[in-house]
């Protein structure tokens, strides 16, 4: 948990003030490279809902990497792939294993689909999933307080302090390799139309592998002001993550009320106010050997 007195600032006050707006007892952090540089911290583990998928997808992603998987391997509906099912471009939909497409041809997002990814890796190394999560990344980035408690699409709980080490990990990468993270935020299929869930149609819905990435979506979670290049992921239980290395700063907050129209609302605005306060107060470094 992260603890007040050992924070290195309160949040910003007009990041502060948009918090106080939303309903129940949330708690945010504000993440550059160096850590945490504000937070609000209710002392709670939460539901992480959809989330989850970002620590899911990171475990498929760094077992390949070991060549204990591999993208391109059959898994899912027929002619679909590891690759397709953590792009949500597999054809199945939302929570069974209907086909309503063609692999490749549409993002249909899928709670199923994130699930028979995990189940796919089970299968190749004889583990429960919750043993490859813990031992490929919450024990290395040392996300000790976090848990699977239900599937992997959208059944973990965690404090906020482990997810703002994660927004770390995602912004400049020291654990898991850059090509790991690489995979998770880079577009995987470009320009599929597809549905995201709470904001609408798009016609180029784009996601990583795991990572939904920000593009030109409008309306969005995150802030207009976000770059195109912001990938995170948001959960039906109130929560977000997304991380913007352009303006370099990631955002985490956890909520205790599911998703609404409160949070379409109040998170872009939320997201605003957190680059206006923190993405000029901390120069970016000037890279070595530069004038």
């Amino acid at each position: 948990m992260i603890h007040h007195a050992t924070q290195p600032a309160d949040l910003a006050a007009d990041v502060l003030v948009q918090l106080k707006h939303w309903p129940g007892a949330p708690s945010l952090a504000v993440v550059g490279p160096e850590g945490v540089r504000g937070c609000h911290d209710e002392g709670r583990v939460y539901r992480l809902a959809s989330v989850t998928k970002l620590l899911t997808a990171l475990t498929l992603l760094v077992a390949t990497e070991q060549g204990d998987a591999s993208l391109d391997a059959p898994a899912g509906p027929p002619n679909s792939t590891l690759r397709h099912l953590l792009a949500h471009a597999s054809g199945i939909g939302f929570e069974e294993e209907k086909v309503r497409a063609t692999p490749g041809a549409r993002r249909i997002y899928s709670n199923r689909g994130i699930d028979l990814a995990a189940e796919y890796l089970s299968a190749q190394t004889g583990r429960p999933f919750e043993s490859e999560l813990s031992e490929r990344v919450l024990k290395p980035l040392g996300m000790d307080r976090t848990s699977l408690a239900g599937p992997p699409s959208k059944g973990g709980m965690a404090p906020i302090g482990d997810i703002a080490r994660l927004a770390q990990e995602l912004l400049r990468p020291r654990i898991l390799t850059k090509s790991v993270v690489d995979a998770l935020s880079s577009v995987e299929f470009q320009g599929l139309a597809g549905i995201l869930p709470g904001f609408g149609r798009h016609w180029d819905n784009s996601w990583g592998l795991g990572a939904e990435v920000r593009g030109t979506k409008e309306p969005h979670w995150t802030s207009p002001h976000n770059s195109p290049v912001t990938f995170g992921h948001f959960g039906m239980a109130g929560s977000f993550l997304w991380v913007d290395r352009e303006a370099d700063l990631a955002c985490a907050a956890l909520s205790t009320v599911d998703f609404g129209p409160w949070a379409a609302r109040l998170w872009p605005e939320t997201s605003s106010a957190v680059l206006k306060c923190y993405r000029d107060r901390f120069p970016h470094p000037t890279p070595a050997g530069s004038s």
